[in-house]
């Protein structure tokens, strides 16, 4: 299986840091804003072996045009937010809107990553309720990371593709039970 991934946020949130802990598993602290980057990698979730495509967005309002092609053509997505900037937190549920209209479709799957939780507390001015709250709404999965430090990472990603899973399964057929 492939599944297209599409890593999306504000300018600065962390994205392409992300991205590279991920795959390379090494931290990039220099920000160098980044037009398109695409990764392509081979792992093993639950013990299916599967590709990942990931495409490392733009975070500025320049490159919107893009984004449209990027979440018309995206399996699921990744969006991330600091936790030092509401107005990344704001951004991000912006775009949700954007890629449910392009979609055309109630709910897709995606994990919203509250980036940077590596920084001391008196620098977060989203908190973790704050990002709960939103993604209980969704119904979709939030996780707290931190591409410094690796944390939850992986686990972002990973339960991106069990997200995609979910959507692309076969509707089970309905027993005669459950007909009646």
């Amino acid at each position: 299986m492939e599944y297209k991934i599409v890593v999306l946020g504000g300018g600065g949130v962390g994205k392409s840091a992300l991205c590279i802990q991920f795959i390379m598993k090494k931290f990039v602290a220099e920000y160098d804003p980044t037009i398109e980057d695409q990764y392509r990698m081979q792992t093993t979730i639950d013990g299916e072996t599967c590709y990942l495509d990931i495409l490392d967005t733009a975070g500025q309002e320049d490159f919107s045009s893009i984004q449209d092609q990027y979440m018309s053509s995206g399996d699921g997505f990744l969006l991330v937010y600091a936790v030092d900037s509401k107005q990344s937190f704001d951004e991000v549920q912006k775009l949700k809107e954007k890629i449910l209209t392009i979609k055309e479709k109630p709910k897709v799957p995606i994990v919203v990553c509250a980036n940077k939780d590596d920084l001391a507390p008196n620098y977060h001015v989203v908190t973790k309720q704050q990002g709960n709250d939103m993604t209980g709404k969704w119904g979709c999965v939030f996780k707290e990371t931190s591409a410094k430090t690796r944390q939850n990472v992986e686990e972002a990603f990973h339960d991106l593709v069990r997200e995609i899973r979910k959507e692309k399964k076969p509707p089970k057929p309905k027993t005669k039970c459950e007909i009646l």
